[in-house]
């Protein structure tokens, strides 16, 4: 913090001319400089100084929020894009189950329908030969 500016030498002139002794203005000038240089007191400029500390702070902090956000962001843009990518595995998995599910089912079905067509001929054969020993 600034000092306040005190001339000693000029304070107890001063006081010599208001009739107090030599030795008592040297005395009465000594201690109000002392008090001065001990005082702490904040200046017009010392409130600017931390008025501008406090301006830059702000400035590193916004800069810091907004690093923080831009990362934020970009981790946020590879997960949605590690998410679309395992859903589309996914997809293509159960796409490619859900295609040798049918072939499987085609493929009973195609069974079945064969083995209804030899029971429909042999019940037709036998109902024939059934018919020509009546």
């Amino acid at each position: 913090m600034g000092q306040v500016a005190f001339d000693t030498l000029q304070a107890s002139e001063e006081l010599e001319t208001a009739g107090i002794s030599r030795e008592q203005a040297r005395a009465i000038s000594l201690v109000v400089r002392k008090s001065h240089e001990v005082a702490d007191v904040a200046t017009k400029a010392d409130i600017a100084e931390v008025k501008r500390d406090i301006a830059d702070v702000r400035k590193d902090l916004s800069a810091e929020i907004q690093i923080r956000f831009d990362k934020s962001d970009a981790q946020i843009n590879l997960l949605r894009k590690d998410t679309i990518a395992l859903f589309e595995k996914v997809d293509a998995k159960s796409d490619a189950q859900m295609s040798l599910l049918r072939k499987d089912v085609e493929n009973i079905a195609t069974g079945l329908l064969l083995k209804l067509g030899g029971v429909i001929v042999v019940t037709i054969s036998a109902a024939t030969a059934v018919l020509k020993f009546l």
